[in-house]
């Protein structure tokens, strides 16, 4: 099973362009004719920048601003991928969850398992398992110091 990805697996390999002196007017007008939320901005075929949605609303609309000039920016949540200086593709946020469900899977498992254990250790109950230091199996592991162990283990813990 293949545990990493590359970028070149997950990334959009024609991201939407606009040269530097466009006006937020005709970027607009491009998201919304591509059906893409964000633009990549080149000058001589080499990425400078990333406009939004979301900084036209905040930096030109919000500010009740005439949309002519391109504002600036600063948060990241996608990434022009360039090669030998030229512009190769865009990688989003949302590309890179959309690679590890499995992922989020194994985290939301790994954090019910930890509040079940958390929930033994404060009811002070015992449970059946493997015990965490000699590796055996006991139908009364007890918790020591942090670890569910057999009574052989946690008595010589102690």
């Amino acid at each position: 099973m293949r545990t990493e990805a590359i970028i070149r697996d997950i990334m959009n390999p024609s991201p939407v362009i606009t040269k530097k002196k466009a006006s937020v007017l005709d970027v607009v007008k491009e998201m919304k004719g591509e059906g893409v939320g964000s633009i990549i901005v080149v000058e001589n075929g080499k990425p400078i920048g990333v406009i939004t949605e979301s900084d036209i609303l905040r930096k030109v609309v919000a500010e009740g601003k005439n949309p002519s000039k391109i504002m600036g920016k600063k948060r990241i949540r996608r990434l022009p991928v360039v090669k030998e200086g030229r512009l190769i593709g865009m990688v989003t946020e949302r590309d890179l969850l959309q690679i590890s469900p499995l992922l989020l899977d194994v985290v939301r498992e790994l954090a019910s398992i930890t509040r079940a254990r958390e929930s033994i250790y404060k009811r002070k109950e015992f449970s059946s398992g493997k015990c965490e230091d000699c590796g055996m199996f006991s139908d009364k592991l007890i918790e020591t110091n942090g670890r569910l162990m057999c009574e052989s283990c946690a008595e010589a813990y102690k």
